[in-house]
Order: structure tokens, then sequence, then C-alpha cells
């Protein structure tokens, strides 16, 4: 290479040095707001799981407080003085407290409170349903054997997390009624049922026998 050629090399690696320090001048505060943008957003996601695990845990640790009073009663007002940090956690404080009225005998308060979860529309789904399961399980000397139906019905549709159990439920309606074919019809297709826990699957052979039916498998 001629001294030339090195001399034009030279000055043109001299002008991009030029050129990237004039772009750096210009513009370099913009990758310092994006370091501080990418810094300031890890901290505050942090904080933010920091906080929300406080909470939770005090929560938790408030929960367990309450439960540990004697008498329903004073777990039921100790519940309630207890401040839900989110509504999944006040559908769980709401269905404890429905059990402990249920504990002290009080059924219709239970299930009311257990309804009002299930129909509350910004609470999770699966909430919703453990709470009407738990108000249909619970309300046999509140509601009738139609509402009983009617909501296991609901809960049983296909692709439903509690569809199985509520089967199971509908079944025992059946027994209640005096439909004995229907239940053990029932009860039969849930111990066929591969999604069917095996716990679930010996009930329904055991219900079939003491309906008078055949042992599943027979």
């Amino acid at each position: 290479m001629s001294d030339a050629d090195s001399f034009i090399d030279e000055v043109t690696e001299e002008v991009k040095r030029d050129r990237l320090f004039a772009t750096l001048r210009k513009w370099g505060w913009v990758g310092v707001v994006i370091v501080l943008l990418i810094v300031g957003g890890t901290a505050w996601r942090e904080w933010s799981i920091a906080s929300a695990e406080s909470r939770a845990q005090a929560f938790g640790d408030s929960v367990l407080d309450a439960l540990d009073a004697e008498e329903p009663a004073q777990r039921i007002d100790a519940l309630a003085a207890i401040d839900a940090p989110t509504t999944g956690a006040a559908a769980i404080l709401s269905m404890l407290t429905a059990a402990e009225e249920g504990t002290a005998g009080d059924d219709a308060d239970a299930v009311a409170r257990l309804q009002a979860v299930a129909e509350n529309t910004e609470i999770p789904s699966i909430y919703r349903q453990i709470a009407s399961y738990k108000a249909l399980t619970r309300g046999a000397s509140v509601l009738s054997v139609d509402e009983r139906r009617a909501g296991f019905e609901a809960l049983a549709v296909p692709g439903q997390p509690l569809r199985l159990l509520a089967e199971e439920q509908l079944a025992l309606i059946e027994i209640e009624t005096g439909e004995r074919d229907a239940a053990i019809a029932r009860l039969e297709r849930l111990a066929e049922d591969a999604e069917a826990t095996q716990g679930l699957q010996r009930r329904a052979g055991q219900l079939i026998v003491a309906l008078g039916g055949d042992a599943p498998g027979n």
C-alpha cells in the first residue's frame, strides 16, 4: 500500500471517529435514559414482588391466628377483621368464614355468603365454582332439591374443573328423590370415567352395590 493510500485510510478512520463522537454527544443521553429505565423498571418489579409476598404472608398469618380462636363465633369475628389484599384472598376469606358459620349451625348464613362469592364476577372463576359447590353441598336444609339439582348441573358441564364431583352430587340427589335407576346409570358412568380419581371411582362402585347394582367390572 502506498503512503498516499495509508494517509487516506487514516483520514477516513479519523472522520468515522469524529462522526461517532458527534453522534454520541448528540444522542448519548438516550442511552443513559434507556439504562435508567431498565434499572428503574427492574427495581420497581423487585419491590412489587417483595411487597406482594409481604402482603400475602401477612394475610396468611392473620388467617391462621383467626382460626386459632377456640369458638366458632370468635373465629368468625376474627376473620371478619382481616383485610384481604386481593379478590382471590377475599373469596378464600369468605369461604373460611362460611365454614365457621356452618360449624356454628348457621347454614343459611353460610350458604348466603358462599352464593355471594359464586355470583361475584370480579372473583376468579375457580373460586366462584368452589363457592357454588360448597353452597350446594351445605344447602340441603336451605335450598330446594330443584335448586341444588340445577346448581350441580351447571357445574357438571364438560370441561369444568368440578364436573365429576358435581356428577357425584347429582347421583346422591337422585338417590334422595328415589330415582334409583338414574343414580346407578350416572354412577356407572362415573366409575368408568377416565378423568375420575381412584377415590371417586371407589365411592361410585360402593354406591352402585349399595343400590343393588353390579359392581363395576363385573
